[in-house]
């Protein structure tokens, strides 16, 4: 089977080659995906003596720079409450990534599917009919299509961990407040964060020194599986995560199987009020905005609906929360594993508005798992577990205590060194391999 190398397993002058072709494999895909919003022209002049060699990375077009002023997912965006420039983007470049571009993304980075009534939705590159996940769709897509070999997201309620999922790479979804959001469009501050996309863990880590300072890594000897989240999920999102289990267990792991259902309900009462809350405070002007979808106009005047002390009340809530999970589900264990979603990466048409087989409750459930942990400020790593009876991939999400980044993403690390789920190359785009069109 075709797969992709892993960037940190290629020597110099692979490197090289792999940086020099990248803007001619996004423009060569980009009218099939539509994950570009933008492809800079000029690129950064390789050089292996810098840290990062030239890895080609994209970012979501909601992060300013001093020559890029952001659509946040709009054909023109006007003000999209962003302060100065994304000091993100500046010091990967200065560490020797190449910036191949810009990516699509949904309105206000507000729809869990990808979606956008404005720019088109982001098509999957396993199945060009079956959503790619947001709101950091372009994103995704860019990475698992091979165009680059990274991409800077956001993750309010599940962006980063969703479109990883449908899209079959892997996704770091920071500590809150451990990466810079300067020059990053805010959309419920409370919850954001900004991270990153790749196909592996390997590959996110060399990054990450670049981005934040996280504690060293302490060691994962225990895992608990959340049974009841389990239970709940498709017989292939099961499958995958006992998949992923069985690996974790071969990397030495523990593993406990508990409850976390009535937890994780409790959480995310409040994660939809702060986001609700904070993101109509955020963009208030948009209701009157002629511009703005009548579904995204709704959700934001939902938010407002909200008092301020019932908000408040919520944003307080984190502290307490956090360490009820802690006692109460992870007891103990270092990590605890659920899947990204519970339902099987629904077909387009399930998620545009204007479709006749819209479903509301799936785009609620796609986020039902992921919220919660943007409420407990926690980190999380969504990864590759396989594949469904449709050829699409299915991901699952290791969350840590706050300040367990570097931990997660070496578990995974090592989960993926005995796997290839994230290594293989999108049906999609290996049939434009075959007819050597990338």
């Amino acid at each position: 089977m075709a797969e992709i190398a892993d960037w940190s397993t290629l020597d110099a002058a692979q490197r090289r080659q792999r940086q020099a072709a990248a803007r001619m494999h996004a423009r060569a895909l980009d009218p099939i995906l539509n994950a570009f919003v933008q492809i800079d022209t000029a690129p950064l002049s390789p050089t292996s003596a810098s840290a990062l060699g030239g890895l080609p990375y994209a970012a979501k077009d909601m992060l300013q720079t001093p020559s890029h002023r952001p659509c946040g997912g709009f054909g023109d965006a006007g003000d999209l409450g962003i302060t100065g420039s994304s000091d993100l983007i500046e010091r990967l470049c200065a560490a020797g990534a190449d910036l191949i571009g810009f990516t699509n993304m949904t309105e206000l980075a507000y729809e869990p599917s990808g979606f956008n009534a404005t720019r088109g939705r982001v098509r999957n590159p396993w199945n060009l009919d079956f959503i790619s996940g947001g709101s950091s769709s372009g994103s995704a897509a860019a990475v698992a299509s091979g165009a680059v070999v990274a991409a800077l997201g956001s993750d309010t309620g599940g962006s980063l961990r969703i479109p990883a999922h449908a899209c079959g790479v892997t996704a770091w979804k920071p500590t809150h407040g451990l990466v810079s959001a300067r020059g990053a469009m805010p959309l419920a501050r409370s919850l954001d964060s900004i991270g990153l996309l790749a196909r592996a863990a390997a590959d996110i880590m060399q990054l990450v020194p670049f981005m934040a300072e996280p504690p060293a890594p302490a060691g994962v000897a225990r895992a608990v599986v959340l049974r009841d989240v389990v239970a709940e999920c498709d017989p292939m999102i099961r499958r995958a995560v006992g998949d992923a289990t069985a690996a974790l267990a071969g990397c030495g792991i523990a593993i406990e199987h508990r409850p976390g259902l009535t937890a994780i309900d409790a959480i995310d009462r409040h994660a939809l009020i702060v986001m609700q809350g904070e993101s109509a405070r955020v963009h208030r002007a948009r209701l009157n905005d002629g511009t703005v979808g009548p579904v995204l106009r709704r959700r934001l005047a939902k938010g407002l609906e909200i008092a301020d002390a019932t908000l408040a009340e919520s944003v307080g809530a984190r502290a307490r929360l956090a360490r009820d999970f802690e006692l109460q589900v992870l007891a103990g264990a270092d990590i605890a594993v659920l899947p990204v979603m519970a339902i099987l990466t629904p077909h387009a048409d399930e998620c545009d508005p204007g479709a006749s087989r819209f479903s509301p409750g799936t785009l609620y459930a796609l986020s039902r798992f992921t919220r919660f942990v943007n409420m407990l400020g926690f980190p999380a790593v969504a990864l590759p577990a396989g594949f469904d009876d449709r050829g699409l991939p299915v991901g699952v999400q290791i969350v840590g205590r706050a300040g367990s980044d570097l931990a997660l993403l070496e578990v995974v690390r090592h989960v993926q060194a005995r796997t290839d789920w994230h290594a293989r190359v999108p049906t999609a785009v290996a049939q434009l391999r075959a007819n050597r069109i990338v």
